[in-house]
């Protein structure tokens, strides 16, 4: 037998056969199937009807006529939402605190889960007991005002970014892959080589901790961005106003009372119910899409670290 032909019969051999599929496995991955795509459609069609109806005119989207694409392609609510100066010193607002408030958060987090992960930590039970109990329990919007009134970070953008350093959540989840996933040994190594805890926590623990770093900086980042009651209690000064709180006054100065019913034509208050519906769609993509495109980078690390902790042996 030639060469080539022993080789053509080892790779038949090595290549893989079709696993015959009994009737009842097809049933049932037909059932999966179709239910992984109307849960997908139940997910995306949403989006898709608030984006199609953001660039569709206002008659239409008052009578119901966009279902999925866009009907009479209209900007008109885009160029209405950017004619509002306000909105970039919001995002100028916005993206500074995500930015900061997300590194931040992160540099918090990561030190604590990195102290409670130590077996070694002194007192390490009644500390972790100390962070779950803020979980169940808090003094309440009042003692938090005055708190924050005491410490002069009253309508200072700072209010936004200090009193919310740590995610208990977050820190748990930290916690949780820096003891299950990275291998004490490694840190024993560490020490009989003269390396420090500053120096194993930087040079070491954090490159090898991507994911769960990856998550809780999508967590957070999410949470600055949609922030907005905070802003509503502690700051007066517009300058200092979030994306979010510009966008909710836009939104109550474009509504219309009785009073404007009266004295309005038919015609008149079609348009302005168009134009009222088509803004609050243009400001859900305004205030969305940014947020969204930071998912992508991520994305490989997201998928593994959200299961940490989830697998135990």
């Amino acid at each position: 037998m030639s060469t080539v032909t022993q080789t053509k019969n080892l790779l038949a051999m090595a290549k893989p056969s079709k696993v015959k599929l009994s009737t009842a496995d097809k049933v049932y991955y037909s059932i999966v199937y179709s239910v992984i795509i109307f849960l997908t459609v139940l997910v995306l069609y949403p989006l898709i009807f608030v984006v199609s109806s953001s660039f569709s005119s206002g008659q239409a989207v008052t009578n119901g006529r966009v279902i999925l694409w866009p009907v009479e392609f209209s900007i008109e609510s885009y160029k209405r939402v950017y004619e509002y100066k306000v909105i970039w010193t919001g995002y100028r607002n916005t993206i500074f605190y995500t930015l900061v408030g997300t590194l931040w958060n992160v540099i918090m987090t990561a030190c604590a889960a990195f102290a409670l992960s130590r077996p070694k930590l002194p007192g390490r039970s009644w500390l972790m007991f100390l962070f779950a109990f803020t979980m169940l329990f808090n003094g309440g919007l009042i003692p938090n005002f005055l708190l924050i009134r005491d410490l002069g970070l009253y309508n200072s953008p700072w209010v936004l970014i200090i009193p919310g350093a740590i995610s208990v959540y977050n820190m748990i989840i930290t916690r949780t892959f820096f003891q299950n996933s990275i291998p004490g040994e490694l840190n024993e190594a560490a020490v009989v080589d003269g390396c420090s805890d500053f120096r194993y926590f930087f040079a070491i623990l954090l490159p090898l901790s991507k994911a769960v770093l990856s998550v809780i900086t999508l967590y957070y980042a999410v949470a600055h961005w949609n922030s907005y009651f905070s802003a509503m209690i502690y700051l007066n000064t517009r300058n200092y106003w979030p994306l979010q709180l510009f966008l909710r006054e836009i939104l109550i100065n474009n509504q219309f009372s009785a009073e404007m019913l009266t004295t309005m034509t038919d015609e008149e208050i079609q348009k302005l119910q168009g134009m009222s519906d088509l803004l609050k769609y243009a400001f859900i993509v305004v205030a969305t899409v940014p947020i969204l495109m930071v998912y992508p980078f991520i994305q490989k690390y997201f998928a593994k670290g959200v299961m940490i902790g989830s697998i135990k042996g």
